[in-house]
């Protein structure tokens, strides 16, 4: 079964607010997260505050368990267009941008653990 697709743009409608439904987008994939509102173990304010956004950073940052990233599955959507699978992945190849004299391996380590950066 083929998932619908969805811009970043028609994501964002879907903010909360009018009582519009609200949606999140995890990993590309787009997920209907308004029933789990008043469900989620962080409050429903941590998902109001990803409303019709990208959610992939705050969700990988609070380092969700297995059964939380089961739980997401159960409310995709559908998954984002193309073109914007590839304006995020632009995005995240920012924050990789060598700095002069600074060598790949010890750039990677430091994404690691924050201590090999100097």
């Amino acid at each position: 079964m083929e998932l619908v697709k969805y811009s970043l743009k028609e994501v964002a409608k879907h903010n909360g607010t009018d009582g519009e439904t609200i949606w999140i987008v995890v990993h590309d994939m787009v997920y209907d997260v308004t029933n789990y509102m008043d469900k989620h173990p962080g409050g429903r304010e941590l998902l109001e505050e990803y409303a019709g956004q990208d959610a992939t950073r705050g969700f990988e940052e609070t380092g969700h368990s297995s059964d939380a990233k089961r739980i997401l599955k159960s409310f995709i959507v559908g998954e984002l267009v193309e073109e914007d699978k590839m304006n995020n992945r632009k995005k995240k190849d920012v924050n990789f941008v060598n700095v002069k004299g600074t060598s790949d391996r010890r750039r990677f380590l430091s994404v690691l653990c924050f201590k090999c950066a100097s």
